[in-house]
């Protein structure tokens, strides 16, 4: 019976993702995602190259499941407050991305420093998207007297920080009933608007 590459592979992803938002690129063990994934860990080798490489690969097929579930047109480029609901609503139904983007983060703050994962493809994808705030700017729908880039980052990061310290959000919010997913989503939406688009 011929051996199913695919099927490896994504048995490989699968136990990959998990590992490493579990225990980050320094902490995961190759031993470990080869005993979930059911395979020798040979065929990671094989296949990767190695635990680097394996993370590399991971965080790339995470990111383009990102772009892919929230493409930046003109449109969403023109309201930042929903495209940063929409990036707040991924890293809640896939947490697992926003921790390897964390884990990443914190590899690239050591000595000697770790290279971003995709840097060139990535560095290419937001550099279209701030292309996009760009065009909101001339068309009078983002303030004007903020560099895009920082506008676009500015949603971005408040985005995401609701989700990468839940314990700073529940202990300075208050554990209240009244404050809902919902509505800390809409406080967002609100806030990134306020900081993003002209003055009235």
């Amino acid at each position: 019976m011929p051996w199913d590459t695919a099927r490896t592979r994504r048995l490989l992803f699968e136990a990959a993702i998990q590992e490493f938002s579990d225990h980050g690129r320094a902490g995961a063990r190759v031993d470990r995602i080869a005993a979930a994934a059911g395979v020798n860990k040979e065929r990671i080798y094989q296949y990767f190259g190695n635990k680097q490489q394996l993370f590399e690969a991971v965080l790339e097929q995470e990111m383009a499941k990102f772009a892919a579930a929230i493409p930046m047109d003109d449109e969403l480029a023109a309201d930042l407050g929903q495209f940063a609901a929409k990036v707040y609503d991924y890293h809640r139904t896939y947490p697992h991305y926003l921790r390897l983007l964390l884990w990443e983060g914190l590899d690239l703050s050591t000595s000697p420093p770790t290279e971003p994962a995709a840097a060139e493809e990535r560095s290419h994808r937001y550099a279209a998207h701030i292309r996009a705030v760009a065009r909101a700017q001339a068309a009078g729908a983002l303030r004007a007297d903020v560099a895009p880039a920082y506008l676009l980052y500015t949603a971005r990061s408040m985005a995401a920080w609701w989700l990468a310290t839940p314990s700073l959000a529940d202990l300075m919010l208050g554990d209240n009933a009244a404050d809902t997913t919902a509505a800390r989503r809409a406080v967002l939406v609100s806030l990134v608007n306020s900081a993003t688009r002209p003055a009235p």
